[in-house]
Order: structure tokens, then C-alpha cells, then sequence
């Protein structure tokens, strides 16, 4: 759901009141203010005709009509698509009645496919989580079905503001990092608070807002709550994330493989990647079957040999304690929430919107 290559954007200036205070602030972030918006959620899925993706095609739909409810009639025009994959498409549009950007991600009702995303979405209420809007069904002339989330618009990815920085041989600044990673574990301790895990995590499905720096996971797809005792397939999660008892073929996992995952996103707005090969107990904690399987024994680099001496060691740290082999030794998301929420400085003026106290919020 990204649009157009937009750098971070620097902010405007704080209010004079905490002038003191903001002139120990990064430039960058002065001024970060976050505000969300809640939306009410009345979703009885209505169907449409026609694809609806094409530029300047609008669709009419409607929502409301349960619990005595009047009926509103809601009109999006296409502008233009924005992302694309197996599952279906993603494209931008306009609400004609509000003005309000949205992201429709489109999928296809394949029944041969278990499809839980918006089971899952309705459980879903956070700030650092992608909101669901509204949702209808649309058909073709050839009969498909397809489901239509309406999502709220956020146009960057953490992924394209990792280019931004790659291209230009620069490394993200701490603070984006601190930022970003921080509002990662605010959401899966979130969605792990609830059962779910995401599956999926990546830099592409982490959305960001590029003036306000409010983070936003989304794409709950391969999203599902785990159940103890009941198996899952292991073949989930883009590859270069997935977690190493995937890659064993694990069946009974845990949330701890979204863990993991963050890791590799954490390490890769640092530096890169990480080399090395677990012991027999580590490949016995991630799946008991492959205790026989041989490795070449290539000795693990030490992380201060991988990250470069400027990097706080804080950091690195954590890393450390989320890239293990063993999953139950992996720091929990929530506590890595706590950490990270730790290390940034001035969080009120910062993030005002999200730093909330622990008797309100228990992932801070």
C-alpha cells in the first residue's frame, strides 16, 4: 500500500511552550504528532458488480442497516493500484463523500483456501495495527467472488524508506529505528495479547506515515490464531524472515516465530544479514525430527564483529535476544516493547499519541 518514493519527511517545529526541550530533539522529528481517528465499524458486507480496480471506476456500496441502523450509501473511485500478489490486488481510492483516501485490497474467494483475513481484521483495534474500514463482495462476469477490505491509507512502507537510505549508502538514523521497532512490538504484542500470530511479518507489510512516523502493521492474510496441540503449516512467511523452525518444518510453533522475524527487520535497518549455524540442542528446540540432520559447522560470528563499534550496544543487544535458534529462549514482544520503549528519549513530544501509561496499556 505505498505510494511514490517519499523520503522521511522532516518535521515543522514544536510549539514554543516546550521549546526547551525540543531544541534537544533531532531535527528531523520535531513536531511528530499522532492522531487517530475512530472509526465505528458497522461491516455487513454488501456485493457489488465489476472488477472496480480500473482508474476513475467507482463502486457503490453500502454500509449500516443492522440493529436498526439507517443505511449509508458509500461511493470509492479507483485511482490507481498500489500493490500486487497471490493473493489479489491492492489499489488506492477516494470516498466521494468524505474526500478520505483508502487502500482496497481485493482478494479472491478461492474455496480450496482457507481465508481468515476478515475474521481477523474485526478482532483488531490498535494504533499501530492497519484499520478496517468497511468490507464488501464484489463479482465478475465469470462468477468469482472477491473480497474487498477498505482499509485506511497510509502511504509508505518500511521497506521503501530502507531503499530510500540503501540508495543513498546511508544507514537509518538510530531514532527512526528506535521509532519504527518499537511500534512493530507495540503491535504484535498486541495481536499475540489476543492468540494471533501474523506469519508474515516484512519490511512490505509494515505501512508508514512519513510525516507523523506512526508505524502500522498490516496484511493479516496468512494471519491466525495458534491453538496449543493443533497443527500449522510450516510453509508460511516471505523466506528471508522466516523463522528457522519454519525452515524445519515445524508444525506446532508459536508467536515466537513473528519474533524472529522482527528480528531480521530490526538487523536489517541496522545492517544486513546475519551468518552462522545453530547447535544439535538449538535444532532440537525448533523441531525434534531434524536432531540427525548434518550441517557444515561454520563457527558463529560474534554480533560485535557483525555491527560496526558506533553501534549502541543496547541494540545490538536485542538483537541478540531476538535472532535465537531456540524459540522459547527469544525475547517475548511484549518485553521487547518495553525495552525499546525505554530507549527513546522526550517519548511525550515524540509519539504522544501511542506512549500510553501501563495501567491503560500493558505494552508500553
Amino acid at each position: 500500500m505505498a505510494s511514490g518514493g517519499v523520503a522521511p519527511a522532516a518535521g515543522a517545529g514544536v510549539g514554543t511552550d516546550d521549546s526547551m526541550m525540543v531544541d534537544k530533539l533531532p531535527k528531523e522529528i520535531n513536531d511528530m504528532k499522532i492522531k487517530d481517528d475512530k472509526v465505528e465499524k458497522e461491516m455487513e458486507a454488501t456485493v457489488v458488480d465489476g472488477h472496480g480496480t480500473e482508474t476513475g471506476h467507482i463502486i457503490v456500496t453500502t454500509i449500516g442497516g443492522r440493529n436498526g441502523q439507517p443505511k449509508q450509501t458509500i461511493s470509492y473511485m479507483a485511482e490507481r493500484v498500489v500493490g500486487q500478489g497471490s493473493f489479489g490486488i491492492v489499489f488506492q481510492a477516494k470516498c466521494l463523500e468524505s474526500g478520505e483516501a483508502v487502500a482496497i485490497k481485493k482478494v479472491l474467494q478461492d474455496k480450496r483456501y482457507k481465508n481468515r483475513e476478515l475474521q481477523t481484521m474485526r478482532l483488531l483495534d490498535h494504533p499501530n495495527v492497519v484499520s478496517l474500514k468497511h468490507c464488501f463482495f464484489s463479482t465478475t462476469d465469470k462468477d468469482e467472488l472477491y473480497l474487498n477490505l477498505v482499509l485506511e491509507y497510509v502511504p509508505e512502507t518500511a521497506y521503501r524508506v530502507t531503499r530510500h537510505y540503501s540508495k543513498a549508502n546511508q544507514r537509518m538514523p538510530m531514532i527512526y529505528v528506535k521509532l519504527y521497532t518499537y511500534q512493530i512490538f507495540r503491535s504484535l504484542a498486541y495481536i499475540h495479547a489476543i492468540g494471533v500470530c501474523h506469519r508474515d511479518i516484512k519490511p512490505q507489510n509494515l505501512l508508514v506515515n512519513p510525516h507523523t512516523h506512526q508505524l502500522k502493521l498490516c496484511d493479516f492474510g496468512s494471519a491466525k490464531v495458534l491453538v496449543k496441540g493443533e497443527p500449522n503449516i510450516s510453509y508460511i512467511c516471505s523466506r528471508y524472515y522466516r523463522a528457522p523452525e519454519l525452515i524445519f518444518g515445524a508444525t506446532e510453533y508459536t508467536s515466537a516465530i513473528d519474533v524472529w522475524s522482527v528480528g531480521c527487520v530490526m538487523a536489517e535497518f541496522l545492517l544486513g544479514q546475519v551468518l552462522g549455524t545453530p547447535t544439535r540442542e538449538e535444532i532440537k528446540c525448533m523441531n525434534p525430527n531434524y536432531t540427525e540432520f548434518k550441517f557444515p559447522q561454520i563457527k558463529a560470528h560474534p554480533w560485535h564483529k557483525i555491527f560496526h563499534k558506533r553501534m549502541p550496544p543496547e541494540a545490538v543487544d536485542l538483537v541478540s535476544r531476538l535472532l535465537q535458534y531456540s524459540p522459547n529462549l527469544r525475547c517475548t514482544a511484549e518485553l521487547a516493547s518495553k525495552v525499546m520503549g525505554s530507549k527513546i528519549k522526550y517519548k511525550q513530544q515524540i509519539l504522544p499519541a501511542l506512549w500510553l501509561d501501563e495501567e491503560d496499556d500493558g505494552m508500553v
